[in-house]
């Protein structure tokens, strides 16, 4: 690049309306966030060329619709973070929660450090490793609640996930809308790991269209469970 070229910034599109009754105070990081997403990360191969346009809805708030499941002060283990979707955004929205940031590649990881240290996210730290791992079991595990987004099928989330919960925590897996098969695919073998009272909810209705799919399940061990 020549000396005084301004690097473009390719167009995220407005700020949604919902942004800033989600996100508050902190609604400049995450436009800072959003604006990182659309540079550094698509760059580093972490965002498709494709979701630029569309990172506020899909993405952004997609994700910060998650947060209606997480509990008041709760630890939050994010799977397979990547670009830190949902973990960064969860972050932002919830400053009252403690989230680890999970990832098994170095480059992913790195980004993730620096977005913890560029928007002051005392609440937030980052893992690498496996979630299978007894090392990352031994790490971050006894988590409240621990989270996905489009990293595996279920039966292998469960196996990957559950046994980073506490008894009675709950693994939040992001789907697609078309999820009910997959559930009723993997019910018996989630059972097996552990898993109960599978349930699809659809979270942040009015907030963004269409509302974030989200299966849940509960580690054996909480009351009913």
């Amino acid at each position: 690049m020549k000396e005084g070229t301004v690097m473009s910034v390719p167009s995220t599109g407005s700020v949604p309306p919902a942004a800033e009754q989600v996100f508050g105070p902190r609604l400049g990081q995450v436009q800072r966030y959003v604006a990182r997403l659309a540079t550094d990360g698509l760059t580093r191969g972490l965002v498709g060329p494709r979701e630029v346009p569309r990172l506020w809805d899909r993405h952004v708030l997609n994700c910060a619709a998650l947060a209606e499941l997480v509990g008041p002060g709760e630890t939050v283990v994010d799977v397979g973070s990547g670009a830190g979707l949902p973990g960064i955004v969860l972050a932002l929205a919830r400053p009252d929660l403690r989230v680890v940031l999970l990832d098994s590649q170095a480059r992913r990881t790195a980004f993730l450090d620096e977005c913890r240290a560029e928007f002051g996210l005392e609440n937030v730290s980052v893992h690498r490793g496996r979630a299978e791992d007894r090392q990352t079991v031994a790490a971050v595990g006894g988590a409240d609640v621990v989270t996905s987004r489009a990293v595996a099928p279920l039966d292998r989330l469960a196996a990957w996930c559950l046994p980073l919960l506490r008894p009675g925590g709950r693994m939040l897996a992001m789907k697609g809308a078309a999820v009910d098969a997959e559930v009723e695919r993997s019910a018996a073998t989630i059972a097996r790991l552990g898993g109960t009272r599978i349930e699809v909810r659809r979270c942040g209705v009015g907030m963004v269209v269409p509302p974030a799919t989200v299966v849940v399940v509960c580690r054996r061990g909480s009351p009913g469970g």
